[in-house]
């Protein structure tokens, strides 16, 4: 009898192996409040081996001796006692979560959104929607992290109504916001704070200077930059994480909505009151009250508080919809859609009482800081020069960036270091500034110790999946950070072989006889 041989299991690609073994291996992971228990735990732990090693070195920001504060004293239990509440109220994405998910949650629930999106992008090709998306989640890092937190359900929406993954749809504004956060075709308030910082660092090693970093410093090459990080990002939700997650099995029915003469009268109400809100948004600034020194826009109260800018705008919009609608009929209902826009908050709160507590230890231990300037003096130490020096700076800045979050924090502590070594071998402090840039974004969108991805968890949990798991998030977020930045790099390489300046009046090597 002839044996009929068994069939053969289609062999998976290397990629789907690896961000498999990636995703079981995050899937092991505790709970996000039970892991911050445990990270705590360890910071406290290794803090006190580290200060009673008596291990310390030297801020170069300000030439201040750095030492490993002890949890286990007495001037740490002070510490901790007198800060446990401070730590959580303090907590940045609190409130910034609460408030805009309130804001947003009276649109969701009011039924405007969906009406939107379903009576306005009936026509838009699809294969051109995760590129739009993209592109507008690496512009929206002019609201700083607000639009972190904004954007991924409102891509979530946008996705389920052509059809696709809501949770691809997610994932791509995520990584948009995130691993995109430094490129921009506008100039940022990243741009300010990082070229303030850089100035400092010029300053102190040259006092009488000619050379400075203006905030246009890296506009040319961010420009560039803002078209390719979309591509990038795009193609890989598309090519890549989209097909490991194949088609949407949930519940669309909240997409099939007929847009009736209600519905239509709730939209002119809407769009009314979102052109009255933005007009008084602009008399506001340009007659002086949300305006910056001189009328700036940059550094601006009304941009320093655009999270709460743009909560008015969503209740705004979100009531005149729902009420034109005849959605809510009583503020009954509305307080309804308030509660209900908070029930899947509970866990997100839970985080942040502990996630709020490492945070101040972390910062309070001087950990974050000593890992910085660890990384400082390796690289001082390395000796390498030309582009070979460059990536390696690149990629020491990504690494750290996995473990201490903070952009501007980093780069005060690098600045000092990195912008006089980078001068004294001809280069332009902008340029050094710009490495940094490259190597702090693009893993942005896959550290755990970022609290938006805790967020983006829960959202896409609560609404969509309630079996995802971190590690299908942050395996779906490796190859976008992998894979953009070798990209962002050729990128810069192919730069500066072609010799383009890298701002306004700025090129990749200082002018001659500035050093003297």
């Amino acid at each position: 009898m002839e044996k009929i041989p068994a069939e053969k299991k289609e062999k998976k690609p290397f990629i789907n192996c690896f961000l498999d073994g990636v995703e079981r291996a995050c899937n092991k992971l505790p709970p996000p409040a039970i892991l911050f228990v445990w990270l705590f735990v360890f910071i406290a732990i290794l803090s006190a081996v580290l200060s009673w090693s008596g291990i310390s070195s030297v801020n170069p920001a300000t030439n201040e001796k750095v030492v490993i504060n002890n949890l286990f004293t007495k001037n740490g239990l002070q510490w901790f006692l007198g800060n446990l509440i401070t730590n959580f109220t303090s907590f940045a994405p609190l409130g910034l979560v609460v408030a805009l998910s309130i804001g947003i949650g009276i649109c969701e629930n009011s039924g405007l959104i969906t009406t939107l999106l379903h009576s306005s992008l009936r026509k838009v090709p699809a294969s051109l929607v995760a590129y739009a998306v993209s592109f507008i989640a690496v512009c929206s890092n002019i609201a700083s992290d607000t639009a972190i937190i904004v954007l991924p359900p409102l891509a979530a929406v946008l996705y389920m109504s052509i059809g696709k993954n809501p949770i691809v749809g997610m994932i791509n504004a995520y990584a948009g916001a995130q691993a995109g956060f430094t490129a921009n075709i506008m100039i940022a308030g990243t741009d300010a704070t990082l070229a303030g910082i850089t100035n400092s660092a010029i300053a102190g090693f040259l006092p009488d200077s000619v050379i400075t970093a203006d905030i246009t410093g890296n506009w040319y090459f961010m420009i560039a930059s803002t078209f390719m990080c979309t591509f990038v990002i795009a193609l890989l939700c598309e090519k890549v994480v989209a097909p490991r997650f194949g088609i949407y099995k949930g519940n669309n029915e909240e997409m099939h909505v007929i847009v009736g003469a209600k519905e239509q009268k709730g939209l002119r109400a809407a769009g009314i009151a979102a052109l009255i809100f933005i007009v008084l948004v602009l008399i506001s600034f340009f007659t002086g009250l949300t305006s910056g020194e001189d009328g700036a826009f940059i550094g601006s109260p009304l941009l320093k508080n655009i999270t709460a800018v743009l909560f008015l705008f969503f209740v705004t919009v979100g009531l005149a919809y729902g009420f034109a609608a005849k959605k809510f009929q009583s503020s009954k209902d509305v307080n309804a859609s308030m509660i209900e826009a908070c029930k899947t908050l509970a866990s997100f709160i839970l985080f942040c009482f502990v996630c709020g507590q490492f945070n101040g230890l972390f910062k309070w231990s001087n950990l974050g800081t000593l890992l910085a300037i660890g990384g400082a003096n390796f690289l001082q130490k390395i000796g390498f020069t030309g582009m070979g020096m460059c990536v390696v700076f690149i990629l020491i800045s990504a690494l750290i960036n996995i473990i201490v979050y903070s952009g501007s924090a980093k780069w005060a502590i690098f600045a000092p270091v990195f912008v006089p070594m980078f001068m004294l071998l001809g280069y332009h402090p902008s340029f050094a500034q710009l490495l940094y840039r490259i190597g702090d974004s693009p893993v942005d969108c896959l550290t755990p110790m970022c609290p938006y991805i805790w967020i983006l968890l829960d959202t896409a949990r609560s609404k969509y999946d309630p079996e995802l798991s971190i590690g299908t998030i942050v395996s779906s977020m490796v190859p976008i950070a992998v894979v953009l930045q070798i990209v962002w790099i050729i990128f810069l390489l192919i730069w500066m072989w072609i010799g383009l300046p890298i701002g306004p009046g700025v090129d990749i090597m200082l002018p001659s006889g500035i050093l003297g």
